[in-house]
Formats: structure tokens, sequence, C-alpha cells
């Protein structure tokens, strides 16, 4: 039975013992109109009080219950989303951990920029995690391939930020993780992509994502290239400052780049 109609049954069924059992005790207990008037109201009161009690608890009962529900809903597609992240990032030949390691160190960045709200930042974790989800429709000829990408391949690389958005912007539980997805590749002055928006405009989550994004692959090797030397890779993010990263970013991430990559150690 539905929690609803469980209350509503289970307040009909005792407001119907109350005023039968309540009546047949005042009927054979008092017995002038003074005492009928002053016991009447005090079962009136009471009647409030046993109810609205009785209600707090039952209805209290089916909103945990709801909760407990939602919870496990939550956690079943939280569990989808990082096993469907993980085949993604061994499609990619990713290193390992790549995205467990760009979502961690992006909500860290993101907690030394001020952000402190409990659902802000998993909204942005969740957004990191799903970075690359646009390269589902990217080919493995391109995905993965060793050598430098022509022109032409490069261009269709460069589509996986819409395909993330297409992806992302119907499903209810997902739709407000989009901004990494669809705006990492953006510039802060303008020259990114998909849309080519500069500055501020770019939501403040993938321009905390960009830098975590690029540490990250400079620092690690992947198919076409080897590893940066860490000096080089922080070298290289401080030169981009103004021209591809926020820098107030940057320099939030430089001046506490050891504590910050201490979360994924």
């Amino acid at each position: 039975m539905k929690p609803h109609f469980k209350i509503a049954l289970l307040y009909f069924f005792f407001g119907a013992l109350w005023i039968f059992f309540s009546d047949l005790i005042v009927e054979n207990v008092f017995h002038t109109p003074q005492e009928l008037t002053f016991v009447q109201n005090i079962k009136g009161w009471l009647f409030i009080a046993v109810t609205g009690s009785a209600l707090f608890v039952l209805i209290k009962k089916a909103m945990d219950e709801k909760s407990a529900i939602n919870k496990k809903l939550i956690d079943s597609y939280e569990q989808t989303i990082y096993g469907w992240i993980k085949v993604m990032d061994l499609r990619n030949q990713e290193t390992k951990d790549h995205t467990t390691r760009v979502a961690k160190m992006t909500v860290e960045l993101s907690k030394y920029l001020g952000i402190t709200d409990t659902e802000e930042l998993k909204k942005i974790e969740t957004s990191a995690i799903l970075h690359d989800v646009g390269k589902i429709g990217i080919p493995d000829s391109i995905l993965i391939k060793p050598g430098a990408l022509t022109k032409e391949e490069f261009e269709v690389i460069k589509t996986h930020p819409q395909i993330a958005y297409d992806i992302l912007h119907d499903i209810d539980y997902l739709k407000n993780c989009i901004d990494i997805p669809y705006c990492h590749h953006e510039k802060w002055n303008g020259e990114g992509y998909p849309r080519g928006i500069s500055g501020k405009d770019i939501p403040v989550a993938a321009r905390i994502f960009a830098v975590i994004d690029v540490w990250d692959a400079l620092s690690h090797s992947r198919v076409y290239k080897d590893a940066w030397p860490e000096a080089e890779v922080l070298t290289y993010i401080e030169e981009r400052s103004g021209i591809q990263f926020d820098p107030n970013i940057v320099k939030v991430f430089l001046n506490n780049y050891q504590s910050i990559t201490k979360c994924v150690v």
C-alpha cells in the first residue's frame, strides 16, 4: 500500500475508535452540562495532540523510507557511472586511475578556491568524472592513434564536448553535471572549443578542471607522448595563465600544488 493511503487509513481508523470510545466513556462518567462541555473540550485538544504526534511519526517514517530508497537509487546511478567511465578509460588507453585522479584533484582545488558547499562539490566531482564521456562517439582509429592527428582528425576530436552535451542534457540526474564535459576545452582567451567562449563566461567548474586535466595529461604517458618532467609541466601551466587558463585558478593551483596532489598519492 502506498504511504499516503496507509497514513490516511490509519488516521481514519484511529479517529473512529477515538470518537466511539471517548464518547462512550464521557456519557457514562460525566452528567452535568458543565462537566460535559469541559470534558468535550479536553477530548478535542487531546485528539489533536495525539493524532498530530501520530501523524508526525508516520509521515517521518514514510519520508525516511523514501530517502533510503532514493539513496540506494543514487548509489546505483553512481556505481553505473563509475563502471561506465572505467570502460571509457580502458578504451581511451588512459593512465591507470586517470578519471578518479582528476576528479579528486578538481574537488581539492575547488575547496582552495572557496567552494565549500557539499552539494556543489559533489556536482563538480561527478562532472569531472564525466569529462570525456563524449569520446564514446569518436572512432578508435582517431581516439587511440599513436602518432600526431591530421587536421581533419583533430576536427573530429573537437566534436566530443558537443557529443557529451547531447548525451547528458536530457538525463535529469546528470544534466546539472554538464559544465565540465561540455566546456573543459574552452580557453580563457576565447580560442577554445566547442563554442569559443572566454573568461568568466566559461563555467567555473570547467575552468578549474582545465588546469587539472592539462596537468594530468602532461604528467603521465599517453599513447602519443611520454610524460613530461614535473618542473616543465608546472612551467607550462604558469605560462598559459591568462591565455588558456583562468589566472586566479592557476595562482591558487601553484600556491597549493603539493597539498592538491597529495590527495591522489
